[in-house]
C-alpha cells in the first residue's frame, strides 16, 4: 500500500492563503493653514503597521488639496493601524501638520481627521 504522504503534502501546498487587501484611497484636505510664507504645500505619507505605502505628490499652495493617489498593501489585516501623516513641503524642512491613524476594520470606510496644526484631512479605505 503507498503512502498517501506525497498527495497530502501536494494538496496543503497548493491551498491558498487568505490574504487581506487594504486600499487607501480619495484622500483629501480642507482648511490647510496659511502663513507668512503661504499657503500649505501639502502631501500625506500612508502607512500600514510597520509598512510605508508610499507618498502622495506635492500640492503647492492648495488649502484644500485633493490626491489621485491610491495606495495598497496586501497584507493588511484587521485591526493593523492605519496612519496618514500630513506634512506642509518647505525648503528647509517640512511642517508636520497632524497624524491620522485608527483600527482597520473590514469593509469600506470613510474618515475625516482633525489636523493639529489645523484643517482637516477626509480620506476613504477599504479591507477586504
Amino acid at each position: 500500500m503507498a503512502s498517501s504522504l506525497p498527495l497530502l503534502l501536494l494538496v496543503l501546498c497548493s491551498l491558498s492563503v487568505a490574504q487581506s487587501q487594504l486600499k487607501v484611497f480619495n484622500l483629501r484636505a480642507s482648511g490647510l493653514p496659511s502663513n507668512i510664507l503661504g499657503t500649505t504645500d501639502g502631501y500625506v505619507k500612508v502607512f500600514c503597521g510597520s509598512a510605508t505605502l508610499g507618498t502622495t505628490s506635492i500640492r503647492n499652495n492648495d488649502a484644500n488639496p485633493w490626491w489621485e493617489e491610491e495606495f495598497t498593501h496586501f497584507k493588511g489585516q484587521e485591526n493593523d493601524i492605519l496612519r496618514l501623516e500630513v506634512f506642509d513641503s518647505d525648503f528647509i524642512s517640512d511642517d508636520l501638520l497632524g497624524v491620522c491613524q485608527r483600527q482597520i476594520k473590514p469593509g469600506t470606510h470613510k474618515h475625516d481627521c482633525f489636523l493639529k496644526k489645523g484643517g482637516s484631512l477626509h480620506y476613504f479605505y477599504t479591507l477586504v
